[in-house]
């Protein structure tokens, strides 16, 4: 399969093949994405339809030196918090079954296995819907998609020590709800491991 870089060219040269290409190998983590900041399946598909709509609109403006990866995931963030600021006044998210495509679920034995998943799932989104969109996308950014701060702040259009604080403030309100301290979370540890509990 040809790699990233190449299908990016042959799409800028008009390879509409090369184009869907790449919506295949970024498919997954866009939905991904809109997914834990939009909190349904159904909004999150429209999300990522809408993404790559931009993406493909927007090729000529990539920017080399930017990991492609990056870029098309801050297409899509930004796109999915404009839509969290327009359903401000919605009280709460409505929480549905996780896809199956999640792949780690089929490495599970059994169907009391799947359901434990299936309601760690739910808790986890609970959480994300309660938190104010620009917690939530540092969140997500950073315990799904391992994001650095840099990254974040270039993703987000913003500095280094805004993303830190804002990270710092998500971290203490995620906490709070799960019962332990913010210096856990920020270890990486069991906050971590708690986040993307069954989300591989």
């Amino acid at each position: 399969m040809r790699d990233e870089r190449t299908l990016l060219q042959q799409a800028l040269m008009g390879d509409d093949t090369a184009f869907a290409g790449l919506v295949v190998a970024f498919q997954g983590p866009v939905y991904n994405l809109c997914y834990r900041l939009l909190g349904t399946p159904m909004e999150a598909e429209e999300a990522a339809q809408e993404t790559f709509l931009r993406v493909y609109r927007r090729l000529h403006t990539y920017d080399p030196a930017q990991k492609l990866s990056s870029w098309i995931l801050a297409i899509a963030a930004h796109y999915c918090v404009d839509r969290l600021r327009r359903r401000r006044h919605v009280v709460g998210v409505p929480v549905e079954e996780v896809l199956p495509r999640q792949p780690q679920e089929e490495k599970m034995a059994g169907p009391e296995e799947r359901l434990l998943h299936h309601e760690r799932q739910r808790e986890i989104q609970d959480l994300l819907s309660h938190l104010p969109e620009g917690y939530r996308t540092v969140i997500v950014l950073r315990y799904w998609y391992d994001a650095s701060y840099e990254e974040m702040a270039e993703m987000l259009g913003t500095t280094v020590s805004a993303i830190k604080s804002r990270l710092h403030r998500a971290r203490e309100v995620l906490a709070a709800r799960l019962g332990e301290s913010p210096a856990r979370l920020a270890a990486g540890e069991s906050g971590r491991d708690v986040a993307r509990d069954g989300l591989q």
